[in-house]
């Protein structure tokens, strides 16, 4: 009895630690449903486990700016779409389709791996 007790607590704190590890990864934050087309410029690019990130400068009907914080997929996968660390630099502008924040704050996750520069001309070409 003290070793099937044994074998379902630690059942259990596997379960629930797993539960929690998919919560951190959870995209609902994000509305999926809604998505939208921005151009900006890359103020900074972190090629990091466990999501990759672009703070992207997006210029605004009224004049202004908003520095809009995107989420990616994470740089194993990335690198299998043809991502590097040096896919993009400070200054660089592109264009590319995101998800935003529920929030309707400034960010979102970008959802697609074909980002363009402004010319058109694809940032990572599949191998």
């Amino acid at each position: 009895m003290k070793r099937l007790s044994a074998v379902l607590f630690a059942t259990g704190g596997i379960a629930a630690a797993s539960t929690v590890a998919l919560a951190h990864h959870s995209f609902a934050m994000f509305d999926q449903d809604h998505k939208v087309e921005r151009t900006g410029v890359v103020k900074e690019y972190r090629f990091v486990a466990p999501h990759v990130f672009i703070m992207l400068e997006i210029r605004e009907d009224n004049g202004g700016s908003n520095l809009w914080a995107l989420e990616g997929e994470a740089p194993t996968k990335l690198v299998r779409d043809g991502w590097t660390a040096k896919s993009l630099n400070p200054g660089d502008e592109i264009k590319l389709i995101v998800a935003p924040l529920r929030s309707g704050a400034a960010g979102g996750a970008w959802v697609t791996k074909d980002i363009t520069f402004r010319d058109g001309k694809p940032i990572a070409v599949s191998p």
